[in-house]
């Protein structure tokens, strides 16, 4: 499906968890749909805490012929369960997968029989040949545990090597960071499509919130500007628009292959960056 923009877009929606949720999600999505979606992926909770959630939303998005792929966290796992979920997504018709490691609920030990996420993209390949698409994640601001810089470009060769066909990022605000990562794993013979992720602006607190829990670096100057709007969510939201929109113009001119929106379940501000693009 082809939209009108430079590059193809996706979005990322959560399972929502009460019927009121369930209502707004599929107005949001009715009105997302007007961007010809490449597909729409659905998140999964800590330790899978959300799979039921995650499979009706997919299953609700397929129906509404849109291509949905369903986050699949291996943390806690064992070979039997995720060849189970495996096969209940194959039967929704379900042909794109984000593979990821996932994080523990609170309190768990790391039990289960995979450790890394390319332990369950090899996984999925040895079990299902190429029934799915696998996308992965990248870390073009070096994922929060990582040993190293060089021990993360690393771990997402390992995950292409197992049978990713291609990835998302973390979101992040410097187009440098993106490009500089492609380069370095295009040096360690990693040529697949990895599109960046992108994280619209649209409330200060939750953005600090959200980038100090999962490593994504606020620039400066930007963390600066959106102190100084204190309580202005006008200001906020405004700056945010022009700031991502900016971000998504560099991206799609320097060559990225799509853009994948972390929609947070709104469509405003996600349907105003593309109308600027």
């Amino acid at each position: 499906m082809k939209t009108s923009l430079k590059v193809p877009v996706s979005l990322e929606f959560f399972p929502p968890k009460t019927p009121e949720g369930t209502e707004k999600l599929r107005a949001v999505r009715a009105q997302l749909y007007a961007l010809k979606p490449e597909f729409c992926s659905v998140t999964y909770g800590a330790g899978g805490s959300t799979q039921a959630g995650t499979f009706a939303t997919v299953k609700e998005i397929l129906a509404e012929g849109v291509d949905a792929a369903s986050h699949f966290s291996c943390i806690g796992a064992t070979k039997a369960s995720v060849r189970q979920e495996l096969a209940t997504l194959k039967e929704l018709g379900v042909k794109r997968l984000v593979a990821l490691r996932g994080d523990l609920p609170s309190g768990y030990g790391a039990g289960g029989e995979f450790h890394f996420a390319s332990d369950l993209v090899e996984f999925i390949r040895s079990e299902t040949g190429h029934d799915f698409h696998i996308e992965v994640a990248a870390y073009p601001e070096i994922h929060p545990q990582a040993k190293s810089p060089e021990a993360d470009l690393q771990a997402f060769v390992t995950k292409v090597k197992a049978g990713a066909d291609s990835a998302i990022t973390q979101y992040f605000y410097n187009s440098d960071a993106y490009f500089r990562f492609v380069d370095d794993v295009f040096k360690l013979g990693v040529d697949v499509p990895i599109v960046p992720g992108i994280m619209p602006i649209t409330s200060s607190t939750q953005l600090m919130r959200f980038s100090d829990a999962c490593g994504a670096e606020i620039p400066r100057w930007i963390r600066l500007r959106l102190q100084g709007f204190g309580d202005d969510t006008a200001s906020i939201k405004s700056f945010g628009l022009d700031v991502v929109s900016d971000l998504c113009e560099q991206l799609s001119n320097g060559g990225a292959p799509a853009l994948h929106f972390y929609s947070m379940n709104q469509s405003a501000p996600t349907l105003e960056i593309v109308s600027r693009l």
